[in-house]
């Protein structure tokens, strides 16, 4: 089977993305930070992210540093968040057992949080130049259609076979440049809809090209209908204005973010302000918000309660971890939950 490697070369030389954040300068610190944050998200996104980012923690060991609500209020509003938290485990492993240095061999890679075998070879490949072949979504998108690989890439089968062809087109050169041009190809030409076949290097052997239906490429998903919960969320406010937070427990969704007490639907709010803080002045039912997870819609009905007075009660819910008073004029860095903080930032914006 002839490699596309050499076609893929020549059109990066010419048409690659060269001036990415991640690529200015190419060190594994940048380029494992970028293949993280890229999982699942766009690379416009990502960028003002990562800037972000690499300004307030520019280094590895600096991030090892960091507390965790640091880097998940870095992290706030880019989604997935067990990301952000793999991020920083991996890195205090890397500072503890690699010596502050990021490995360059796959496997060791792949042994750390958050990097799977694409990952660690997309890490191998561009920042250590190892010939080691990587399988993103533009990949496989790229090699379903270039080898008309039917059925969808979450089936073993499927995905067994893209990682057939993915490590024979591996070239032993330019290993870095090859991983970077297969994904800009996938991310710009090979789209997953309205291809611009007409002016893509891979065109004359591409077989979904040839059949005329690229787009049947890679198979899509099997549709389900997701299932909707829905929950109140209190936004008990005390008389300095100051909201009150809890922090979640560090697994499951939203898992160490800072999100609001939540409670079923049909429980009373002021009853259960009450348990929690003190006597309730006024309530106000806010508008309600639906946010979509990847398996199923949340849909929150926000209630605002406003304290009669800073009682006892109110004070000792600060003593009682993990609890905080958030100030909405002067906010705490904190990693929040994506529809609280909107839900915040809609309150503070309301107040004159």
């Amino acid at each position: 089977m002839p490699t596309i490697a050499k076609r893929l070369l020549n059109w990066f030389d010419q048409h690659g993305r060269k001036n990415l954040p991640w690529q200015q300068p190419i060190e594994p610190y940048r380029v494992w930070l970028s293949e993280i944050m890229l999982q699942q998200t766009q690379v416009d996104t990502v960028i003002p992210y990562f800037n972000l980012f690499l300004e307030q923690l520019p280094t590895l060991a600096s991030l090892a540093k960091a507390p965790q609500d640091q880097v998940l209020h870095l992290w706030t509003g880019l989604g997935y968040y067990a990301r952000a938290r793999n991020l920083h485990k991996c890195a205090q492993i890397v500072m503890e057992q690699h010596n502050g240095q990021m490995p360059s061999d796959p496997e060791q890679l792949e042994a750390l949080p958050g990097i799977g075998r694409s990952t660690a070879a997309a890490i191998a490949s561009i920042a250590f130049g190892k010939d080691s072949a990587i399988l993103d979504g533009n990949v496989k998108r790229v090699l379903a259609r270039h080898h008309a690989v039917e059925g969808w890439p979450g089936k073993p089968a499927v995905v067994s076979q893209l990682w057939l062809h993915a490590e024979h087109h591996m070239p032993s050169k330019r290993c870095g440049d090859y991983s970077q041009a297969i994904m800009d190809l996938g991310a710009t030409l090979c789209s997953r809809s309205k291809p611009k076949c007409d002016i893509c290097p891979l065109q004359s052997s591409c077989l979904a090209h040839k059949q005329g239906n690229p787009q049947d490429y890679p198979g899509k998903k099997p549709r389900k209908v997701l299932p909707v919960k829905t929950v109140q969320m209190l936004l008990i406010q005390n008389l300095d204005g100051h909201i009150l937070l809890q922090q979640r427990p560090p697994s499951g969704i939203w898992g160490g973010l800072w999100s609001l007490p939540e409670f079923p639907p049909e429980d009373d709010a002021c009853q259960q302000t009450e348990a929690l803080t003190g006597v309730v002045s006024t309530h106000t039912e806010l508008p309600p918000v639906r946010h979509t997870f990847s398996h199923y819609h949340l849909d929150i009905q926000p209630q605002l309660l406003q304290l009669s007075a800073n009682i006892t009660k109110a004070q000792q819910v600060m003593e009682t971890a993990p609890q905080l008073w958030y100030n909405l004029q002067q906010p705490q860095e904190l990693g929040l939950a994506a529809p609280v903080k909107k839900l915040l930032n809609q309150l503070a914006s309301a107040k004159p």
